[in-house]
């Protein structure tokens, strides 16, 4: 059993981290802003192969492990919790569409997706089915060589990318055998966005697609009809850790920099972190947090490894949220009046994590998984 990295994975890191002190940690408070020109980071992370790591080769992707996903988002993460969101999206559309589309629109959207040209972003979630992502009405009718949508989505990222893998319901048939995905630039007449206006996560740019017959090609359709649910769950089992990672990182660089204000901030005539008051929460927070990181990493290793891995997918997005809102919180307890204000990015930090502690999964769906997963579908709860 060996709980290292390798030496390529050492460089890999380094050179992630570097990238995040320089690019990305100075910029975390710009990014909230929703004149921010995403555009021009894309193309950042782009030069460091960071819009490719799960995208074939051919296409000028890397097609790295999903241990060195983990490690790209972690570094990312420490210097802006959203940059993370940008790897996850990335990645999942990456890779939906490198197994599932048609070798015209392979073509047409990889090499883009891989070199920041262009972004694409997922649509599951409706206003009346957010935990039961089977129950989905937003409709695809085929007709001739396309596809007419209509329908609406509910709290989908980047509203404002360049194309959607939308999911949408192409047959009668109950539940998730009915639903397929469909690739649909945003720019198609007939679809409409809106922007919420979130308490955190704001480079997100979350909002509703409104589809008012929408057509798309009939090449468009990713894999069969009906079978586009099983591919985004497939997906999902790995993304959640890859999002519990993106928490803990966050929470971690809490840590880390409230380390070093306890040690120069003074009070009754000493340092802070002499107080045991103020030393053992820093202590909890970091081996709850550390105990976390290692459980995404087992998750993204048994992905690796091609091993089941949902119920412990499930286990790091209910606990690396949970443990990333409670330790970033005490840290900003820490530093006082000072960490309420915006001079720190306690508060930021904070807004930003507890938005996955609803997004892609909630804390009592995830524990529904793991009882399933544990004790078999026979005995999971109602």
């Amino acid at each position: 059993m060996d709980f290292s990295f390798t030496e390529e994975q050492e460089v890999f890191r380094k050179t992630v981290r570097q990238f995040s002190e320089r690019e990305v940690r100075p910029h975390y408070a710009e990014r909230e802003r929703m004149d921010y020109d995403l555009r021009s980071f894309l193309h950042k992370m782009a030069q460091l192969d960071l819009l490719g790591l799960r995208a074939p080769v051919e296409y000028g992707g890397v097609d790295t492990s999903y241990v060195n996903v983990g490690i790209a988002t972690e570094e990312l993460s420490r210097g802006d919790y959203n940059v993370g969101t940008l790897i996850v999206s990335n990645v999942i559309s990456a890779e939906i569409l490198s197994r599932h589309a048609t070798e015209r629109v392979k073509a047409e959207w990889l090499r883009d997706i891989v070199t920041g040209r262009r972004h694409v972003a997922l649509a599951l979630t409706e206003p009346h089915s957010g935990s039961d992502a089977a129950a989905l009405t937003t409709r695809a009718v085929r007709d001739s060589d396309e596809y007419v949508i209509t329908g609406e989505k509910s709290s989908t990222s980047q509203v404002d990318a360049d194309a959607c893998i939308v999911f949408v319901r192409t047959s009668q048939a109950l539940g998730a055998r009915g639903i397929s995905a469909i690739l649909v630039p945003l720019d198609a007449p007939g679809l409409g966005a809106s922007r919420f206006t979130d308490l955190g996560m704001k480079l997100s740019r979350r909002g509703a697609l409104h589809f008012d017959g929408v057509r798309v090609p009939a090449h468009n359709l990713l894999g069969e009809e009906g079978q586009g649910f099983y591919a985004v769950m497939n997906q999902f089992d790995y993304s959640r850790a890859i999002i519990a990672v993106q928490c803990v990182a966050t929470a971690m660089q809490s840590v880390d920099e409230t380390i070093e204000y306890v040690k120069t901030r003074t009070a009754f005539g000493q340092p802070i972190a002499r107080y045991e008051g103020v030393s053992f929460p820093i202590a909890e927070a970091m081996a709850k947090l550390e105990a976390a990181r290692l459980l995404c990493y087992k998750a993204l290793w048994l992905r690796d490894m091609n091993l089941p891995h949902a119920k412990e997918a499930a286990m790091t997005k209910w606990l690396g949220p949970k443990l990333a809102v409670e330790a970033i919180h005490q840290m900003l307890l820490l530093h006082g009046h000072a960490g309420y204000s915006s001079d720190y990015p306690h508060g930021q930090r904070l807004r930003d994590v507890i938005g996955h502690q609803i997004g892609d999964g909630t804390g009592e769906i995830m524990k529904l998984i793991i009882a399933r997963e544990t004790l078999g579908r026979e005995f999971r709860p109602r």
